[in-house]
């Protein structure tokens, strides 16, 4: 590089009009959906504020570190998928979203999350899988439709104490998290491949249900240890799934 000269930026990619509109999909039971994944843009096109009136919208797998205030104008869409970006934070218009079922975050920079997501009250999907969070907002126990929630690759050392109250929910995946529980006996150990899950007592059949007791059970003996242990892939002493 000659002395004196800066590196070159990569170009940002513009999104005009037009482009955006032959982005635009229509499924046969009518669904609209805007799809601008793999774009290599950095912001969010602002032009595609005329085509609002979406179902869906996809901006994943591109370079975006902001969404703008303008996403609560979408305000029909159900699908919103941001996976794969390089998102530090969202804005407080996210729960103007009220239509909202499923929200992709997965694989941004997300350090913490804003009050307002506990306002997408038909939201049943959230993945917030590999990024940086430690804790999560106690508004998202108001999510009662929430259903999936992805927690995998994250920060987290507890289970968040809000998803108790989340009646109706399925699924969680805490995998890869260096949750801290208890040291358990010297003669028991956990294998390092297994998954961390968390479902409902009514997904599993008899025999599981039974296993998990027990296993819960020896959990709660060993936390008289009151010798902590960090692991990062393992089970935690409530309703175990390996592979369902």
């Amino acid at each position: 590089m000659a002395k004196g000269k800066k590196p070159k930026q990569p170009k940002t990619k513009t999104i005009s009009l037009k482009m955006a509109q032959s982005c635009i999909e229509l499924s046969l039971d009518g669904i609209r959906r805007l799809d601008l994944s793999f774009k290599e843009i950095t912001t969010v096109p602002k032009c595609i504020q005329k085509l609002c009136a979406m179902d869906e919208l996809d901006l994943s797998r591109n370079l975006i570190r902001k969404i703008p205030d303008f996403i609560d104008q979408f305000t029909s869409i159900t699908v919103l998928d941001l996976h794969s970006n390089y998102l530090e934070e969202l804005p407080v218009v996210i729960g103007r979203l009220q239509t909202l079922l499923v929200l992709n975050l997965c694989n941004n920079r997300l350090t913490s999350l804003p009050d307002e997501l506990g306002l997408l009250k038909k939201l049943h999907t959230l993945n917030l899988g590999i990024n940086q969070l430690e804790t999560l907002p106690r508004s998202i126990a108001a999510l009662k439709e929430l259903r999936n929630l992805g927690l995998s690759d994250n920060r987290f050392t507890q289970v968040p104490f809000c998803l108790s109250r989340l009646n109706k929910l399925e699924r969680v995946n805490l995998d890869r998290n260096p949750i801290i529980i208890e040291q358990m006996p010297s003669h028991e150990s956990f294998p390092g491949t297994e998954r961390l899950y968390l479902v409902k007592e009514s997904f599993l059949c008899k025999d599981c249900l039974h296993t998990v007791k027990i296993e819960r059970r020896k959990m709660e003996e060993a936390v008289k240890s009151k010798t902590p242990k960090l692991l990062s892939q393992t089970n935690l002493p409530l309703h175990e799934n390996r592979e369902i």
